[in-house]
């Protein structure tokens, strides 16, 4: 049987559960009944105003994002699904820091929630480096359902390997 990656540090009670619902075939269809709005951010430039948009609303006060972009590469990568980096340049006799949000691509076609978790995430790494208390704390308050949009981001990243396409 394959190791459900996404799953790895929780219970074998719930691994079994997620095991049996794409057994039975109904863990695309959960999704696509639970999660059947799509989004309209298809491109680089709307990924960057929906980011800016979410980053004024909660977050007026941290630094300015130089570059917002959905990524090709990332989930190859240890399973990243975005990164949040602070790239410092050297302009003329002074450091300039630059602050990039890069999404992976598996999200331009993923339900219009997942989307926004995935953001809030990278956003609350604006505020917070590890994944601690304050961190979640302030992804929560951005998204109050962070926390089950994130378990079922995993069932449907699940069920993208197990049958090689989206949950739509």
């Amino acid at each position: 049987m394959q190791p459900l990656v996404y799953f790895t540090g929780y219970p074998q009670d719930l691994q079994a559960r997620v095991r049996a619902l794409i057994e039975q075939g109904r863990l695309g269809t959960m999704l696509a009944d639970k999660y059947p709005q799509a989004h309209a951010v298809r491109n680089d430039g709307q990924l960057y105003d929906y980011v800016q948009a979410l980053k004024e609303r909660h977050l007026r006060r941290s630094l300015p994002l130089g570059k917002v972009a959905y990524d090709s590469t990332l989930q190859v990568m240890k399973h990243a699904l975005g990164t949040h980096t602070a790239i410092s340049r050297v302009h003329g006799g002074r450091l300039k820091a630059s602050r990039e949000i890069r999404i992976a691509t598996v999200f331009r076609d993923a339900p219009a929630e997942f989307l926004k978790m995935i953001v809030v995430h990278e956003l609350a790494h604006l505020k917070e480096a590890e994944h601690n208390k304050a961190f979640y704390a302030l992804c929560t308050h951005m998204e109050p359902d962070y926390h089950q949009l994130e378990f079922d981001l995993r069932l449907y990243l699940t069920h993208q390997e197990s049958v090689g396409t989206p949950a739509r």
